[in-house]
């Protein structure tokens, strides 16, 4: 990392030179670092983090680990090495710190004794490990790991000759999972529980069988078993929004299940006093959104109840206060992402606000937190104008203490554009309607700015306050942006992420676009300079939207779903849709599936659009992109299509990628915008 960072630094030399700011550029994509996965010691006196960047040499993430005091102070980095490190746990007795990291031979598990500053690698693991958990005595980690199975065989291919030369053998797959977007294809195997000791020693393998045990790990208080979910049913592939809580013996190997209900069961965490489960889940009803409450159950799987039912809110992460009488939480409200309590009575309160900053592309929730025994809370904070700094809350305390300040050296020196929260009603139905508009580095009220739209993902997602490269260089390059959060967007409560039910795209068309006529009325948009772009679900309703009219002067649709019959049966996620998005399958309900796809309504676009896709994505292919730019083409509207090679739909996982994404969407607009004209 401080080799990128030194480069960057040189670069940027001239930049830094002058005592005026400048506007946030391209290449300051490199020069951020954000905190990621903070872990609290015990005591509350130290912290672990994964310290985030990215390398312009490399043209992608890096994470080491760091080392800080609870006041901020002997910030330090936890080992010499320089690769990637991750997934910090302390042991129970806060001497140590386990974690994985990247070598030559792959990913392994590395020991940190915290009074000597001693490392080891404990590990020679065939493949990476996940869900790292000590044991309650110290003595024993547990972590999931996948185990290779044979492929199913159709043909025996005779011997070639020595020396030839022949094609490479075909990829033969049986599953109904057998490919990911960003991960290609998936080579046929099972996650199964491992343990080893602390000190070193054989690997043991406690789960069996062809279902996937991964997630969430918890031992038992005396360290008898280990609570895992999983979905160990027979038609497991067919029931994949499914499972269940489990607990499996660590010598013997047995397992028993503690849920049976149609719906997904995760993340159980054993209580400090070994009496209770807590788990996150929901009986599925059936429908495009629901809220993840938060359940405890006996340590044998009696008296379930949820107890968080009165927030109507989803749950993303729970952690067991000392006490074993109520639970911190993690949830989104209103675009902003809390932490709260919930007592096991079911009694709510808010905590802590401004959670986030780990997804630096869009403005999207994300972060982590971890507690002490004592109650000291260390999270991730995110503001519009900086990325996840390390901030701490302490027992009892009221006041938040931020002790990092990773971005200072690049952000003290650039003129962000001003985030503004703005509140609107529906034209259909009166609903209050929340967004956020940024505004370019010294905005000037008495001047006319081009106004754009960026609509985003999901579409059961939110965008929130926090901060963004996208939204930031838009505004850098002159532009007003408005991003909202219109009905289907989580964080809202259950009925309203529900209204896309079999009617997406649907009222969230009129949503946006009640927004961009609120924005006329304030005077910032202007019905001459309106643009519009999004990616994924905000590329579907940006190809929505100049397909419902033709007020915008120029859109960019990033990997669309173009035609849903077309795409549910191609894309990674292809049994996810029926029934939770549009009713039976897409032979089933062709009329149903079509009146909701864009393509349908692009004999009325005369927008000039670019269309743009990740060349390797597996989640809107490109084909879906093509459909559209092959449509305009033919109808002889100005059109073009950038493929970006070797994105998949995560563009943005490469710096340079997010970058190309962003540029050519300005140089696009730039060619409609009536404000250029005279410069």
């Amino acid at each position: 990392m401080r080799r990128f960072l030194l480069f960057f630094l040189a670069i940027n030399a001239l930049q830094f030179s002058t005592a005026q700011k400048q506007n946030f550029s391209y290449l300051d994509v490199f020069g951020l670092q954000y905190v990621s996965d903070p872990q609290i010691s015990p005591n509350g006196e130290w912290v672990v983090y994964r310290r985030m960047g990215y390398d312009i040499m490399k043209d992608g993430p890096v994470g080491n680990l760091w080392l800080i005091k609870t006041d901020g102070s002997h910030h330090q980095k936890l080992t010499t090495r320089e690769v990637n490190e991750n997934s910090p746990v302390w042991s129970p007795s806060g001497n140590r710190i386990a974690f994985s990291s990247s070598t030559d031979q792959g990913s392994e598990i590395y020991m940190y004794w915290v009074e000597t500053g001693k490392l080891a690698k404990l590990t020679q693991l065939p493949f990476s490990p996940s869900s790292l958990t000590w044991s309650p005595n110290g003595r024993k980690l547990a972590f999931s790991m996948n185990v290779p199975k044979a492929a199913s065989v159709i043909a025996k291919m005779p011997k070639k000759p020595k020396g030839a030369k022949w094609a490479e053998a075909p990829r033969i797959t049986d599953r109904v999972y057998h490919e990911a977007d960003g991960r290609g294809y998936i080579k046929p195997g099972f996650n199964h529980i491992f343990t080893i000791p602390a000190d070193g020693g054989a690997l043991r393998q406690i789960t069996s069988g062809d279902w996937h045990h991964r997630g969430t790990l918890s031992w038992a208080k005396d360290g008898s078993k280990i609570y895992f979910s999983a979905n160990r049913v027979d038609d497991w592939e067919y029931r994949f929004r499914n499972s269940e809580i489990y607990s499996v013996n660590v010598e013997s190997g047995e397992i028993h299940a503690l849920t049976d209900r149609n719906g997904p069961d995760y993340s159980p965490k054993v209580s400090p006093d070994g009496k209770y489960i807590a788990y996150l889940g929901f009986e599925d009803k059936v429908q495009a959104f629901q809220t993840r409450k938060v359940h405890i159950m006996n340590i044998d799987g009696s008296d379930k109840k949820a107890i968080s039912r009165e927030l109507d809110r989803t749950i993303s992460d729970i952690q067991w206060n000392a006490k074993s009488d109520g639970l911190y939480i993690a949830y989104d409200d209103k675009g902003n992402s809390k932490i709260g309590q919930v007592s096991v009575s079911g009694a709510v309160s808010k905590l802590i606000d401004n959670v986030g900053g780990t997804t630096l592309g869009r403005p999207y929730a994300s972060g982590s937190f971890s507690i002490s025994k004592n109650g000291a809370i260390a999270y991730t904070q995110s503001r519009p104008n900086h990325p996840a700094e390390l901030t701490i809350l302490k027992p009892k305390g009221k006041t938040p203490l931020k002790i990092t300040n990773l971005n200072g050296a690049l952000l003290n020196y650039r003129e962000l554009g001003k985030v503004e929260e703005v509140w609107y009603k529906s034209s259909v139905d009166n609903r209050d309607i929340q967004g956020w508009v940024v505004y370019p580095p010294s905005y000037d009220s008495s001047k006319k700015y081009p106004f754009m739209v960026e609509n985003h993902g999901g579409p059961i997602l939110n965008y929130g306050d926090r901060f963004s490269i996208e939204m930031q260089l838009y505004a850098s390059a002159g532009y007003i942006v408005f991003y909202p959060n219109p009905r289907g967007s989580t964080s809202y409560g259950e009925e309203f992420g529900n209204l896309l039910f079999n009617n997406y795209p649907g009222e969230d068309y009129n949503d946006v676009m009640d927004g961009v006529d609120h924005c006329i009325k304030k005077g910032i948009a202007h019905e001459d300079q309106l643009f519009v772009t999004g990616g994924s679900g905000g590329g579907i309703m940006s190809a929505w939207m100049i397909g419902k009219n033709n007020r915008f002067e120029a859109a960019v649709v990033a990997k669309p779903v173009m035609n849903w019959i077309s795409k549910t049966l191609v894309a990674d996620n292809y049994f996810y849709y029926y029934d939770h998005r549009y009713p039976g399958q897409p032979w089933e309900n062709f009329e149903g599936y079509w009146k909701f796809s864009p393509i349908s309504l692009v004999g009325n676009v005369q927008t000039p659009t670019m269309v743009m896709v990740g060349m390797n994505d597996l989640r809107t292919p490109p084909s879906e992109a093509k459909q559209l730019y092959h449509a305009l083409k033919l109808r002889k509207i100005e059109t073009v299509l950038v493929e970006i090679p070797g994105a998949s739909h995560g563009i943005a996982s490469k710096p340079s990628n997010l970058i190309t994404k962003i540029a050519h969407t300005v140089a696009w607009f730039d060619k409609y915008r009536t404000d250029k004209e005279n410069e």
